[in-house]
């Protein structure tokens, strides 16, 4: 999906003086020389062995309709760029040729993952979008596969849209995180252009605009039997979500032929909390519904809450995700 590359400048992906270089390439005859970039990543302290690689697609989206407007050959024309590059950039036709490592795949501290070879005032003009793209959502699918692996085997679900630093990285940043191992997105554009499984999960002012949990899970439940999954923690999880949500489950989605998907629980004790909820589901016949959890979630504190004996079946990840 090329999100906004087609409303916005060529430009507003490349560094300035990738240009002022590319200029100064032509105007002494050196355009033609082949050059050889390797892209890699450098050994650091946030990165544990390995990374997972990922952003290609966005990366070959945009050089394949790499062109210049009229509008940006004017702008370059007005920071004193030569004519017969001007000329160039009219006509310009991508020439270079590249190999990458496929996306998903780990990679290793100092062996290349992209490599360019081409004309050097080509391959130095696409550094940038390489870059950014590459860089960012390689961060992430890294990051949501050291999630997901300390999950064990649990659900992990990408819920970071609203954190995210802007559209595209709020898209590409649940692309990624798919791509490291994530189930399910709760972000609609990129459940529906990357073929996801989109996660709907109900929010505190649902609850808050009924004048009782009851009423909001009942009318909730109405809505998606098939696919309910209730908040239970706005007022008192044990005392008043659970039960509320237990008589909705036992009123609305069993009559209608389905069984409740889950609860989930955004505050408080997690692993506690989840513990007594699995006895009381259980209890009340429903030990096919998951417990779900939220509330500035990572892998290290996932890996404590499973390590405390937390009955949790689905994390739900975002801001310290994306």
């Amino acid at each position: 999906m090329n999100m906004n590359h087609e409303k916005r400048s060529r430009l507003a992906l490349m560094d300035f003086y990738e240009l002022s270089l590319a200029n100064a390439f032509f105007s002494e005859e050196i355009d033609d020389t082949a050059a050889w970039f390797d892209i890699f990543f450098r050994p650091s302290a946030d990165v544990t062995g390995f990374c997972i690689m990922a952003g290609l697609e966005q990366a070959v989206d945009y050089i394949e309709s790499l062109r210049f407007s009229q509008e940006d050959i004017a702008f370059l024309r007005g920071q004193g760029m030569a004519e017969p590059f001007l000329a160039y950039l009219k006509d310009f036709h991508f020439a270079c040729d590249i190999w990458a490592v496929p996306e998903g795949t780990p990679v290793f501290p100092g062996e290349p993952i992209v490599k360019v070879h081409g004309p050097m005032i080509q391959a130095q003009l696409i550094e940038a979008i390489l870059l950014l793209s590459v860089n960012h959502q390689t961060q992430i699918a890294t990051k949501a596969n050291r999630i997901v692996r300390a999950a064990q085997g649990r659900g992990v679900v990408e819920f970071g849209a609203r954190k995210a630093q802007g559209v595209d990285s709020a898209v590409f940043g649940a692309r990624a995180a798919y791509i490291g191992g994530c189930i399910a997105t709760t972000c609609a554009a990129a459940a529906k252009d990357y073929a996801i499984e989109p996660f709907s999960a109900m929010s505190h002012s649902w609850i808050l605009s009924f004048d009782s949990e009851e009423q909001a899970f009942r009318a909730y439940a109405r809505q998606y039997p098939d696919n309910c999954i209730l908040l239970i923690d706005t007022y008192d999880t044990m005392h008043s979500g659970l039960p509320a949500a237990i008589k909705a489950f036992r009123e609305e989605i069993l009559p209608r032929g389905f069984r409740p998907r889950g609860v989930r629980i955004d505050s408080g004790d997690l692993a506690y909390l989840s513990k007594r909820i699995r006895r009381v589901l259980n209890e009340e016949g429903f030990p096919d519904c998951d417990i779900i959890a939220s509330n500035q979630l990572d892998e290290f504190i996932i890996k404590e809450m499973i390590s405390n004996g937390a009955r949790i079946d689905t994390f739900l990840v975002g801001e310290k995700l994306i």
